[in-house]
C-alpha cells in the first residue's frame, strides 16, 4: 500500500465493521444534525443537559476503546509503542466525542422541552445562570 486515500480507508474499515461501518456513519450524521437542532432552537447550550452528556462521553470512549479491540482482537497487552497509546487515546477521545454529542441531542429531543422555550423567551434578558446563551 504505497498511497492513502479515502477508497482505501473505507474499504479497509468496510472489511473490519462490514456493515456496521454505515450504521455508525449514519449514527453519527443523525446525532450531529440532531444536536446543532437542539442547540439553534435552544439559543445556546443546557449546561445540566451538558453535564450529563459529558459523563455518558467516559463510557463512550471506554466502550469505543473496547468495540476497537473486540473487532481487531486484540487486547492491551498488544499495544507496544508510544503511537499504539496514541491511538487508543484518539479511539477514547472520538467515542467520548461522539457520545456527548449524540446524548445532548437525544436529551434535547426527548427532554424537557418548556427548557427550550424558557431559553427563547429569556434570549433578551440577563441570563440566570441556567443556560449559557449563543451570541446573536
Amino acid at each position: 500500500m504505497k498511497s492513502l486515500d479515502i477508497g482505501t480507508l473505507i474499504a479497509v474499515f468496510q472489511e473490519m465493521l462490514g456493515v456496521w461501518l454505515w450504521v455508525g456513519l449514519a449514527a453519527a450524521l443523525l446525532a450531529t444534525l440532531g444536536f446543532v437542532h437542539v442547540v439553534l432552537r435552544d439559543r445556546g447550550f443546557v449546561p445540566a443537559r451538558l453535564l450529563w452528556s459529558e459523563l455518558a462521553g467516559g463510557a463512550g470512549g471506554i466502550g469505543a476503546v473496547l468495540l476497537i479491540q473486540a473487532v481487531t482482537h486484540s487486547g492491551f497487552r498488544d499495544i507496544g509503542g508510544p503511537i499504539d497509546w496514541v491511538l487508543v487515546g484518539l479511539i477514547f477521545l472520538a467515542g467520548a466525542v461522539g457520545t456527548i454529542v449524540g446524548v445532548y441531542a437525544l436529551a434535547g429531543l426527548l427532554g424537557d422541552r418548556r427548557v427550550g422555550d424558557a431559553a427563547r423567551e429569556g434570549a433578551g434578558r440577563k441570563p440566570s445562570g441556567r443556560f449559557v446563551t449563543l451570541p446573536r
